[in-house]
């Protein structure tokens, strides 16, 4: 079994309030406004990929290669609000023979079996993300987001590897999302 995972933004909202991040970072004036941006962008795909996640709406799109229908798939990306935005097609085919079981790690399980021949591939398309604007990222994954880009902002000047990697808090808010105990 291989799975394939692409997201796709619906908004254009940044997942982040750009004057936080600046008041953060202690910079005043909008001279620094696209780096701090971009740093922003980048911060919040570390969170993003380290912690499994969606901040803000996307619309998520698994593809799995020979996939086993037995017992339940977990989703790679969370939260899943709405449940009844989970769609799978099997060889083209749309298939609804599931329950899903919404949150922060969602799953699907399975409520039959397939008969032989078994499926080539199953596409798995679903919504995730906590809401459409940064307000509705919770308290602790937006401050993760904004020590994240403090690192970032802070290791302009030329670091070693070993300084430039993972913002304390952000390695402990994104473990706790993701399920790994601290």
């Amino acid at each position: 079994m291989r799975m394939l995972v692409d997201r796709s933004r619906d908004g254009t909202d940044l997942p982040f309030d750009l004057d936080s991040v600046k008041l953060h970072l202690r910079v005043v004036g909008t001279e620094e406004d696209a780096a701090i941006t971009n740093i922003g962008h980048a911060a919040c795909a570390e969170i993003e990929h380290f912690a499994q996640i969606a901040l803000l709406t996307q619309t998520i799109t698994v593809t799995i290669v020979r996939p086993v229908l037995e017992g339940c798939l977990r989703l790679p990306i969370g939260p899943l609000i709405d449940v009844t935005s989970v769609a799978i097609r099997i060889d083209g085919t749309a298939f609804d023979a599931f329950s899903v079981v919404g949150g922060i790690r969602p799953l699907v399980h399975w409520e039959t079996h397939l008969a032989p021949p078994a499926p080539a591939e199953m596409v798995v398309i679903y919504e995730a993300g906590f809401g459409t604007d940064t307000a509705d990222i919770p308290p602790d994954l937006a401050q993760a987001l904004m020590d994240q880009a403090a690192l970032h902002y802070d290791g302009r000047s030329p670091m070693d590897a070993k300084s430039l990697t993972t913002s304390p808090h952000m390695a402990r808010i994104g473990a706790r999302y993701r399920g790994v105990q601290v």
